[in-house]
């Protein structure tokens, strides 16, 4: 698609390598600043993508299977900048940037097909998300075509090159087009992969799968193209190495998108119905064992500039602090800057802002209060000295004790009170919350608001409490003893125990209670229950300090690849989960047979040359297990040298971007993968110097920053925007309207 306005004045060139959700935002402010601009703004814009997907990309395909579910719920999509951005600048009509939440309204009312009848609290599948962003890409194609001066052209190919031309970059294509000159080149890849032939693990499957009957599928995606009935229907053994988001939609794809469906048994459990044409059996394995945990209902969104998290210790400020008394001096990009290790300085403080949110949460706000004046003197110590102590364990175990004291006394007064030996009216202790908020706050996270009033109505009859009490049952399985319930990151991380199995029948059953027990405090939801409550508050709300702490080489190199490697799967797994009716069919699925998660944790694949066939076993249970096809569904880190789209190896070769290097002091160098960017998101060339005239957003850009995968929140003032303008105001003519330029606001995570 073509179209051509074009004044007297020489357009700018721009071409925009990816056309999917980041560059409909893109065109969105585009439409937006074009429209509002005091005079024609001639512009000639080439995007490209290889799918042909123009605004959802090939992840978000309105064509994929029904089965997939966007990881987030409709409520927190949206697909232009709003009134919440800081200096985004001109905004379109209300009409032309309808939420994800206003688009399915619409669509409903447009066509009554019950599809599109969604609340915001509802969990949309992958394909909807994907007919809203091609809508929107549509419209905001639409208005810039409509401006004077405009070009829009969409090309279906594959960019594997740019090649310097004076002034300008020639985009070289697979297909040998006539190369498009751009003056300017944004690059939107996207999520990639890396070759498995320089995957050592992956070249020796592929070898054997070569030689046998067996079949490797390096990448899950696109699902339609790489689970092919042929290799895994009836009759064979598919092994899904990785638990995360990829490895719960290949499971699915796998049952419900095959035919199969699912009913509520007369117990209320999903229940799952085969349909004959599934694989025998779905091998789920990962080295934690774990899938990630079910993502909570998210309370905040009735108010989220309100309800959004803010710690009194995990803060920016204490990173700076932090850095300028224990921060290593290092020079990165020419610039002088004092790392922190991860592990020894920042991870205490979260644990210090889980262990305040979670009692908070179970105990009440006259608790937290109290809980803050006590952890004062310990947190200002640890500021001042981080390096005092022998390792992590007894930073945190420093920071902590002083809510652990608390907490042990306000579950021992709980305690006596619920076994009816106190009155919960009695007189206060000094410096102790008032035992009747304690008692108030734990019984409403224990049994609900309308359950802990009826309880509490007895309160003045010790006898009848203490009866009516221990009759009662948790909706979400807690504990009635206050004594129970105790924080532990170590039980967090690990809640199904990695060791103690007579068989492997006993560990997947231990794996299905933790299962229900997760979903149910998921249902509780991110304000109500303390477990989920402290891990979306500090991992989520929070993660602009952590990502404070990251960026640009904040780190040590060793303790780089610490914090890539250890902590950022604990905290996908933590807040980055999937929705409750997408784990109550996993778990459904586990129940039925189909799906097997017997091999634990710490399993690991092994070719069996006698039977031609990959092998799984689990260390831990003693399951041995059987694969005709062996799925990788993990999701790979950006590596340029290693990426399958050989525009970034090119890139590479030409000297115009080059990988960035953490410097390690006394200590080797850290190399996560992805490219040497400016804070505006320019390459730095081999030989040093700054190449102005390219940008990258996304997963190139990962490893010298962190979490730069981002997608737009209705009233969220969010990074995307901000990124993208650092692109606009390059090019963007004087005489735009004035709020187009950016100020340095804080990421916000997606």
């Amino acid at each position: 698609m073509t179209t051509d306005n074009s004044p007297a004045t020489a357009p700018i060139h721009l071409a925009i390598v990816g056309g999917g959700p980041t560059c409909t935002y893109v065109l969105e402010r585009l439409a937006a600043l074009v429209r509002a601009n005091d005079r024609p703004v001639p512009l000639e814009i080439a995007i490209y993508d290889l799918s042909g997907e123009f605004g959802p990309g090939q992840v978000h395909s309105p064509d994929q299977t029904k089965t997939s579910y966007l990881n987030r719920v409709v409520g927190q999509v949206a697909f232009a900048a709003d009134e919440s951005v800081v200096e985004a600048g001109p905004l379109l009509t209300a009409d032309e940037r309808p939420t994800f939440l206003q688009w399915c309204r619409r669509k409903f009312q447009e066509t009554g097909d019950a599809r599109f009848d969604l609340v915001a609290e509802d969990w949309p599948k992958r394909y909807l998300h994907g007919l809203a962003l091609k809508d929107q890409f549509t419209q905001y194609v639409a208005i810039l075509s409509a401006a004077e001066g405009v070009s829009v052209t969409l090309r279906r190919s594959e960019v594997v090159d740019l090649e310097e031309r004076g002034e300008r970059f020639g985009i070289l294509t697979a297909d040998g087009a006539t190369p498009y000159e751009a003056d300017y080149v944004l690059m939107l890849t996207g999520h990639s992969s890396n070759r498995p032939e320089l995957d050592p693990r992956q070249a020796a499957w592929a070898d054997f799968a070569a030689r046998h009957q067996a079949h490797l599928i390096p990448n899950a995606y696109p699902l339609e193209r790489s689970l092919d009935p042929a290799r895994t229907g009836p009759g064979t053994t598919v092994a899904c190495l990785g638990m995360g988001l990829t490895g719960i939609d290949v499971l699915l794809y796998l049952t419900e998108g095959r035919g199969g469906t699912f009913e509520r048994g007369p117990d209320g459990r999903l229940e799952y119905r085969p349909c004959g044409r599934e694989p025998d059996s779905v091998v789920a394995f990962s080295r934690s064992g774990l899938f990630t945990f079910a993502r909570p209902y998210n309370e905040k969104e009735r108010d989220i500039a309100t309800l959004e998290y803010k710690g009194p210790f995990l803060t920016t400020a204490a990173v700076a602090e932090l850095r300028a008394t224990v921060g290593v001096p290092n020079v990165i990009g020419g610039h002088e800057k004092r790392q922190l290790d991860f592990e020894a300085h920042v991870f205490p403080l979260i644990l210090l802002e889980m262990s305040l949110i979670y009692y908070g949460t179970l105990y009440g706000t006259e608790f937290r209060a109290a809980a803050i004046r006590a952890a004062r003197p310990a947190y200002d110590k640890f500021l001042a000295d981080a390096d005092a102590f022998a390792d992590h364990q007894e930073a945190a175990a420093f920071l902590l004790a002083p809510l652990e004291e608390l907490a042990r006394s306000a579950a021992a007064r709980v305690d006596e009170a619920l076994a009816g030996r106190t009155a919960p009216a009695g007189a206060p202790r000094d410096g102790q919350p008032p035992l009747a908020g304690l008692l108030a706050s734990f019984l409403t996270v224990v049994h609900g608001a309308d359950q802990a009033a009826k309880l509490l109505d007895l309160a003045d009859v010790p006898e009848q409490f203490a009866a009516a009490v221990a009759a009662a049952e948790s909706p979400w399985r807690h504990p009635r003893r206050a004594a129970e319930h105790r924080f532990s990151w170590e039980r967090t991380i690990s809640p199904v125990p990695r060791s103690g199995y007579a068989n492997a029948e006993e560990y997947v059953e231990t794996f299905l209670d933790f299962l229900d027990v997760d979903i149910r405090w998921a249902a509780q939801g991110n304000l109500s229950n303390p477990a989920k409550a402290a891990a979306d508050a500090a991992w989520r709300d929070l993660r602009g300090v952590v990502i404070d702490a990251v960026d640009f080489g904040g780190l040590r190199a060793s303790s780089h690849r610490t914090f890539l490697g250890v902590y950022t799967p604990h905290h996908n797994r933590l807040c980055q989960g999937a929705s409750v009716e997408a784990m109550e069919k996993v778990t459904a699925l586990i129940r039925s047979g189909h799906v097997d998660i017997s091999a634990g944790p710490g399993a690991r694949v092994e070719t069996d040359e006698d039977s031609g066939r990959f092998r799984v076993t689990g260390p831990v249970t003693g399951t041995v297990r059987q694969a005709d096809v062996l799925v990788d569904a993990r999701v790979h880190s950006f590596d340029a040298e290693r990426d399958v789209m050989p525009v970034y190896p090119n890139l590479l070769r030409r000297g115009l971007v080059r990988k960035w290097t953490n410097p390690g002091v006394g200590e080797g160098d850290f190399v996560p993968g992805g490219l040497d960017l400016t804070p505006e998101f320019h390459p730095v060339r081999a030989d040093g110097t700054v190449e102005s005239r390219i940008t990258f957003l996304g997963p190139p850009s990962e490893g010298v920053m962190y979490h730069q995968i981002g997608a737009l929140r209705p009233n969220k003032d969010h990074h995307v925007i901000r990124d993208i303008l650092c692109w606009i105001n390059a090019f963007m003519p004087q005489g735009a309207p004035a709020g187009t330029e950016t100020k340095d606001i804080e990421r916000t995570p997606a």
